[in-house]
Order: C-alpha cells, then sequence, then structure tokens
C-alpha cells in the first residue's frame, strides 16, 4: 500500500517535451537515442464509451489530468491509450501533464457518436466526408504534441466473419486519408494503425490485408504502420503456451509493423495476478512485440478497472492496482528501454494479393473506395476551424483530490514528478515508500 510520500510539486513546471518516437521497421524507437520502446501502459476512459457526449472528454478536465496521471505514473506506465475524444476542446493542460509525466498518448479517432465511426454494417453508409472532417480535426488537434505517439483508425470494427466480407476496404482507405492529411498538414510523420479484435476467424486475415503492400505503389498510404489486438487469452495462472502467446509470437515473427496488445488483461480471476506481465516484457516477446496496455485504469461495470472513482473526485486504489504494480516492481525498466534498434534487414510487407487470406468469407478486394466527395479537399486545405495544440507551462503539481487505498488509509503527498525532455516513464513507484 502507499503510505506517505516526500515528494513536493513544482510550483511552475515548464512542459519539457518527451522525445518524439518513430517506426522503425518493426518496432518503434526513439528518435534521438535509436533505442526500441516498449509500450508499458493502460486504457483510460473514464464512464466508458457509454459515458462520452462530447461536451468533455478524458483530457479536458486538467485537474482529473493530474490525479489520474499521477497515479499512473507511480505504478509506472509510458504510454495511455484513450478511446473517445472530441478535437474541438481545449487538451494543451492535460497532454502537457502527461508529457510531464513521461507518458505517450494512442488515440483513437472515432467516437460512439453518429458521423464518427466507421459501422461494421453497410460501412460505405459511415464514410462521408463529415466523418473525414472529424477524423482529420483529430490530427490537427494533436498533432503539434510530441508525445503523441499514433492513431488508431478503427477498433475491433472486424470482429466476425460478416464484416470481414465488406469492412476491411474501408479501413484501410480511412488509414490512407489520415496519412495523407498527416503528410501534408504535421511537421512529423505520426504512425496510423488498427486495434484489432483477437477473435481466431478474422485475426491474421485482418493482420495481413491491413499490412500486405501494393506492389505498384511502393509509398501505398492505406497500409498501416502499426497493428494492435485486444488479447484477452492469458487469464490467471495461466503459461506461454495455455495461454496462446507461443502463438501470439509465431503468428507476428517476421511482421513488417510493429505489433502490440492495445488491450489486455483477463479479469478471471479477480482481482487479477496478472502473471503475463514478465511474459510480454520477456526476451522470447520483445523480439517479436512491443509491449501492451491493460485494461484498463477505471472501474466500470465490465469490472476491468485498476482504481475506482467517485463523482466527488476521491480514488481508492483496487487490488487489481496493486497486483499490477506488483508485475511491473519485478521488470528491469531502464534495460527493457535500453535495447539498441537492429541495424539488421527491415522484413518487407507482403505484397497484397488474395493468396494472404485464409478464410474464403474474408474481403480478397484490395481496390479500395475513393475519398468521399469534399474530403480530398479537406486533405489539400485544412480543416475550418482548425483546433490548435501545443504545450504549456504547468503549476501546482500536487494532486488536490483524496486518493485512498484499498483499506481505505489516505495516500498523502501525493504529487506529479516532472521528468526531463529525454525521459519516459520508468518504474517511477520508487520515489513512494511502499509497504
Amino acid at each position: 500500500m502507499f503510505v506517505q510520500s516526500a515528494l513536493l510539486a513544482l510550483s511552475a513546471t515548464l512542459a519539457a517535451a518527451v522525445t518524439p518516437l518513430e517506426v522503425d521497421g518493426n518496432f518503434f524507437v526513439n528518435a534521438v537515442t535509436k533505442t526500441r520502446f516498449q509500450m508499458v501502459g493502460v486504457d483510460y476512459q473514464p464512464g466508458g464509451s457509454a459515458g462520452f457526449d462530447g461536451h468533455s472528454d478524458p483530457l479536458s478536465d486538467p485537474e482529473i489530468c493530474l490525479r489520474d496521471a499521477t497515479i499512473m505514473q507511480v505504478l509506472g506506465v509510458n504510454t495511455v491509450r484513450i478511446y473517445n475524444i472530441n478535437p474541438d476542446l481545449n487538451h494543451d493542460e492535460c497532454v502537457s501533464i502527461f508529457n510531464a509525466a513521461g507518458m505517450y498518448l494512442v488515440l483513437d479517432v472515432n467516437t460512439p457518436v453518429v458521423a464518427q465511426h466507421i459501422t461494421s454494417d453497410e460501412p460505405w453508409k459511415s464514410y462521408y466526408s463529415q466523418y473525414s472532417n472529424h477524423t482529420f480535426a483529430m490530427v490537427e488537434a494533436f498533432k503539434d504534441y510530441p508525445n503523441v505517439l499514433a492513431f488508431f483508425s478503427g477498433n475491433e470494427i472486424i470482429d466476425q466473419m460478416g464484416p470481414a466480407g465488406t469492412v476491411p476496404p474501408y479501413i484501410r482507405a480511412v488509414t490512407r486519408d489520415l496519412k495523407n492529411y498527416i503528410a501534408k498538414h504535421s511537421s512529423r510523420q505520426i504512425p496510423v494503425g488498427y486495434s484489432a479484435a483477437d477473435v481466431r476467424d478474422v485475426l491474421m486475415d485482418t493482420f495481413n490485408y491491413l499490412q500486405c503492400s501494393d506492389p505498384e505503389d511502393p509509398g501505398d498510404m492505406s497500409r498501416s504502420d502499426i497493428f494492435a489486438l485486444n488479447s484477452y487469452s492469458w487469464c490467471g495462472a495461466a503459461t506461454f503456451t495455455s495461454s496462446g502467446y507461443d502463438g501470439v509470437v509465431k503468428n507476428f515473427t517476421g511482421s513488417s509493423v510493429p505489433v502490440f496488445f492495445s488491450e489486455y488483461g483477463c479479469n478471471t480471476p479477480s482481482p487479477r495476478i496478472f502473471t503475463e506481465v514478465p511474459a510480454i516484457y520477456g526476451a522470447e516477446f520483445t523480439s517479436v512485440m512491443s509491449g501492451g496496455l491493460v485494461y484498463q485504469y477505471t472501474q466500470e461495470e465490465n469490472n476491468y478497472g485498476l482504481v475506482q472513482l467517485y463523482d466527488n473526485g476521491s480514488v481508492t486504489l483496487l487490488g487489481d492496482f496493486y497486483t499490477l504494480r506488483d508485475q511491473y516492481a519485478k521488470l528491469d525498466f531502464t534495460t527493457l528501454q535500453s535495447v539498441k534498434a537492429s541495424t539488421g534487414t527491415t522484413p518487407k510487407p507482403p505484397v497484397c494479393d488474395s493468396k494472404l487470406i485464409v478464410h474464403s468469407e474474408f474481403s480478397t478486394n484490395f481496390t479500395l473506395p475513393v475519398p468521399p466527395p469534399g474530403t480530398q479537399d479537406i486533405i489539400d486545405n485544412g480543416v475550418s476551424p482548425k483546433p490548435v495544440g501545443k504545450l504549456v507551462t504547468l503549476g501546482d503539481l500536487t494532486v488536490k483530490q483524496t486518493v485512498k487505498n484499498s483499506d481505505g488509509t489516505t495516500v498523502t503527498g501525493l504529487a506529479l514528478k516532472a521528468l526531463a525532455a529525454d525521459q519516459s516513464n520508468r518504474k517511477l513507484h520508487v520515489y513512494f515508500i511502499l509497504t
């Protein structure tokens, strides 16, 4: 449990920027040190998808962001995925807080709101210029923050064989449009990819369809830069074999793009024991994969939470928080994040061909829909009005809300530790006395 900490918050903290990450072959690398980056992360959507109404989002309330980023920093998190965001809100303070904490952001461009997502049923009806404008606004709102790691063009849209027959070309089309917009309007390349359902019948066909390359177009912008999967196959005291993790390594060895878990953490038994953590960050896995994000930070009806949030802003740390913390504590973060990127040959993507697809009902159509009317104009000229994001100077970094251990004792002196510009968060729970 936490007991009193001696950390003090700075009265004013300049927002020193983390070093942006790049895709180098099938790994993320630090743009300066050229070392591989392993995600040690959580999924963050307080209230769940049902709680998103567009009036606020997880990056719009600085006091809440400071509270949660501090708790995540203590846990040892370096990457946070956020599913539902309104690009028209101001996110400067929240993103600056996560940046100061040494955390990168992976952002979904879709929301449950009408005209803000591609539907799995008749996707052509949801692919139109109003939708494209929303996704481009997401890029505009976040492209200038150095700790934005990647965008997801879709999440589990292909989750069964029905959508597998019609949706894949639309995912590649959305990816193409986003990458073209980034190339036109961003000062740096930000990866775009897909978060897939770990469904046996469609997973590897989805992976092959999205990572393959058009031989006649070496710069094919519809090809995913990254690939992620939401996997809950390791439950309780499973093993590398019984969980199917050996199959994950086998399936993704030789990938031409970085692959990671965008969700993991089976919640049976409960509280979770997270024995998959040593495997995910062990040598066999890290030679192929780039870490993962635990589902999820907040306790919702589905019972996957690390913390319980209350309407008055207070927080209680749950049993899953402690077991995950203890598993992270066993990792050698410094060694994990200091592996040099390989200087060997980068795996080449497979050529797009129907032979890549195994299941007879999965799409083999690699002719993509053209951008909806008006979309190319937005790509050329930018969205209007154009949201702008920038890092800002932060004030007091002391957490104001009450945070309690699971036994009801109060955590005191809780404050964010602002890191230097060249640091990502590594095992920062050592700054707190633990019993």
